[in-house]
């Protein structure tokens, strides 16, 4: 079978599991629900003064990605982990004895599926603040701006985000080609992606800080959204999306080699 057939296959399969379009469709919405709870708390009820509203507004309206990425990881390491729970890793194997075909297609597929869910998600939230925003204080504080695609920061901001989604879901997806279990391997990415900004909350060293911020998938990956005061930054827009590819890399990397050499 050649390899796209194989990615055919495999689309064939994604598509036809109950859960998969449930999955995408509550992605979308807990994406764009936060994001617009946030930017309609972001009013002058909680700021006082202009002055106490200055926001990175782009980034601000992108907030529900961090939680939307949850559903991300989820249908990520199902297409994985499905295939060992249930069994039938022996047939799909059958069907395409090149195991890092069968890999590769996979990866693909949930990609795909992914940066279309991440797009609807990432240009849903940037609409409804564009609705929310105007007149707060926090649009108000940064001169009434209009968010637009056509400014480039927003841009890189809003296609960043999807970016950013695609590689925590191959990043979950290694993760669970390796450890071959839904739970384990859902809780082993979540505490991956979350811990860091726990932590944050109670280091108060600021080289750990720091080196946290820098390192950490999750916080240096969401650096991509920030457009303004860039020079503050632990670590900037696109080597912090760079320190997530690596992540994401290397639980592919692991992902292959545990197929490739133990058996199914």
């Amino acid at each position: 079978m050649n390899t796209m057939h194989a990615i055919r296959a495999e689309w064939t399969k994604l598509r036809t599991v109950t859960s998969t379009p449930w999955l995408l469709f509550a992605a979308v919405a807990i994406t764009v629900g936060i994001s617009a709870t946030v930017t309609a708390t972001a009013s002058n009820r909680l700021c006082p003064t202009p002055s106490t509203c200055l926001d990175d507004l782009p980034k601000l309206s992108l907030t529900g990605a961090q939680y939307g990425q949850t559903l991300i990881v989820v249908l990520a390491v199902l297409v994985m982990s499905e295939e060992y729970t249930t069994g039938t890793i022996g047939v799909s194997l059958a069907a395409i004895p090149r195991r890092w075909q069968l890999y590769l297609s996979k990866a693909a597929i949930v990609t795909a599926m992914v940066i279309i869910v991440g797009s609807l998600g990432a240009l849903g939230s940037l609409l409804v603040a564009r609705r929310v925003l105007p007149g707060t204080a926090v649009s108000a504080a940064n001169g009434d701006q209009r968010l637009s695609l056509a400014d480039e920061p927003t841009l890189r901001a809003v296609y960043g985000t999807v970016l950013y989604l695609a590689l925590v879901a191959l990043l979950s997806y290694g993760v669970a080609a390796v450890l071959r279990d839904t739970a384990g391997s859902i809780a082993t990415i979540l505490l991956l992606l979350y811990v860091a900004p726990i932590l944050t909350s109670f280091i108060t060293d600021p080289q750990w800080l720091n080196r946290i911020e820098r390192l950490s998938p999750m916080l240096a990956g969401l650096k991509i959204q920030a457009t303004t005061a860039l020079d503050t930054l632990p670590i900037g827009p696109w080597q912090g999306l760079g320190v997530l590819a690596l992540w994401a890399a290397g639980a592919l990397l692991a992902g292959l080699l545990s197929l490739q050499l133990r058996d199914a």
